[in-house]
């Protein structure tokens, strides 16, 4: 029975939601996907649903997806769904029969046992889950949804990624979770630029401003934090004199001050979001190379002009 039930549950996770579950299981029918449960009046059985959080009395009353699925296995291995309810208590009309329901809430789940015999059926399951709600901030300002990528780990001792959960989750949504620690990922984004697609699940491209936090969500509660990025938005130039005109056709790399590569960037004035700290512009143009030395200030958007008045390679 165990096995039946790991095979279950995880047949509902991958029906749930890609962006909210990463597993191989058997599949789900597709003429079983969509299913509107019946009338409870059109059966001689009614199964009647709730979920509370943990010990807390009080009812789940949004963010659940329920399925019912047939016990009994299909040919190919999977289990057909009976009834499907994104409702908080559904009432769900079913055949007399044995079935097994599965309560979603994003990425914490249970399921149960239960059998139809010609009355109404009333279970409640128990979620040990909570709520997490993400802010981000640079400065004064929240930051867009669309210009942060966020990443749930389950951490483990010497090693707090060790476990991915969620990626790309976005600021502001709450994402239910089974109680436990967790370690968070900000990392900011900057719009993808022309002929450079923003990686897949994103939507702009990974700047070297990350932001990480540890925390534990109960269950019953919604734990809400704020990440606050240190970064600004720079345009680099390459100019004859100070508050000159850009010259075309160059090719920048921004380094560390140890000579690590951050980005290569190409045109008069590329712009790029730096996180805060100290940088190296090296600038490449008619074969010969300049550079200059910069910092960034957390939410100080400005120019950065490289000199071409002496070629280092010299």
């Amino acid at each position: 029975m165990n096995k039946r039930l790991a095979c279950i549950a995880a047949a509902a996770a991958l029906a749930a939601s890609a962006a909210l579950a990463q597993t191989t299981t058997p599949r789900v029918p597709d003429n079983a996907r969509g299913l509107t449960p019946l009338p409870v009046e059109q059966a001689g059985g009614a199964l009647y649903l709730s979920a509370v959080f943990g010990a807390d009395p009080q009812p789940v009353r949004a963010g659940l997806v329920w399925r019912v699925f047939n016990e009994r296995a299909e040919p190919d291995g999977s289990h057909a769904i009976a009834a499907e309810s994104r409702e908080a208590a559904p009432g769900l009309a079913l055949a007399d029969g044995a079935y097994i329901v599965h309560a979603a809430y994003g990425l914490a789940a249970v399921t149960k046992r239960v059998v139809i015999a010609g009355k109404p059926v009333s279970e409640r399951l128990v979620l040990n889950a909570g709520g997490l709600r993400i802010v981000g901030a640079l400065g004064d300002a929240n930051i867009p949804p669309s210009k942060l990528s966020i990443s749930i780990f389950v951490p483990e001792r010497g090693n707090s990624e060790a476990k991915l959960v969620l990626q790309g989750a976005k600021p502001d949504d709450v994402i239910g979770l089974p109680e436990g620690t967790y370690h968070i990922v900000s990392t900011y984004l900057e719009p993808a630029k022309p002929g450079s697609p923003a990686p897949p699940g994103l939507t702009g491209t990974p700047t070297n401003s990350i932001v990480t936090a540890d925390l534990r969500v109960q269950a019953g509660k919604l734990t809400e934090t704020t990440l606050r990025h240190r970064a600004a938005t720079l345009t680099i130039k390459l100019v004859n004199a100070p508050g000159g005109e850009a010259l075309a056709n160059t090719v920048f790399n921004i380094l560390t001050p140890g000579g690590d590569l951050i980005r290569e960037l190409v045109g008069a004035f590329p712009a790029l979001v730096l996180a805060e700290g100290e940088y190296i512009a090296v600038a490449r143009h008619d074969e010969k190379t300049y550079q200059a030395t910069f910092k960034v200030q957390s939410a100080l958007d400005r120019d950065i002009e490289v000199l071409a008045k002496q070629d280092v390679a010299k």
